[in-house]
């Protein structure tokens, strides 16, 4: 499998990635977001990393500006969801976890069970999605529910696009 990587472009694309959520979070923090991506700060962007990582929940609560009874009908909502879509992606990761593991040996037949499970994943996440999506907007004002999704595609993007640089490309 060829290893080769491109440091300098990974952390380019991550930071291109990156930039609507960190713009999201650092216009939570400061009140407005920044002008372009070369005013995003670095250290901003590691710690949004890491928040996103160790605490979800509470990234989504800092970029969610709920009421109390919206958040009363909104968080039990979003337990459920979250549940729903790390079952999906604990199936994707696994397969992808089956592929870094195969190596150099990886045969076709492998491969393409791997690609089949990814999908098979890929789909039970979108199904979960439009589930969640109708039940958050049952409990949310449509912009808010909006809101939510936008914050949870730019955590999902981040996480994709870092599952995307430690795998590298079947040979």
């Amino acid at each position: 499998m060829n290893m080769k990587k491109k440091p300098f472009q990974a952390l380019a694309c991550a930071i291109a990635l990156s930039i609507p959520l960190a713009a999201a979070a650092q216009k939570a923090e400061s009140g407005s977001p920044p002008a372009s991506a070369s005013e995003i700060d670095p250290a901003k962007l590691a710690k949004l990393r890491a928040s996103a990582r160790a605490d979800r929940k509470a990234l989504v609560a800092r970029n969610l500006p709920l009421t109390e009874e919206e958040a009363k009908a909104f968080w039990p909502v979003y337990d459920k969801c979250r549940k729903s879509l790390d079952a999906s992606h604990g199936k994707v990761n696994r397969a992808m976890t089956d592929y870094a593991s195969a190596g150099d040996k990886m045969t076709d037949e492998n491969a393409k069970r791997i690609i089949s499970e990814i999908l098979t994943g890929e789909s039970q996440e979108l199904r979960a999605r439009n589930s969640c999506f109708r039940d958050v907007a049952k409990v949310l004002p449509g912009k808010k529910a909006a809101r939510y999704f936008q914050i949870e595609n730019k955590i999902l993007a981040l996480f994709r696009f870092d599952a995307a640089v430690a795998v590298p490309l079947v040979d």
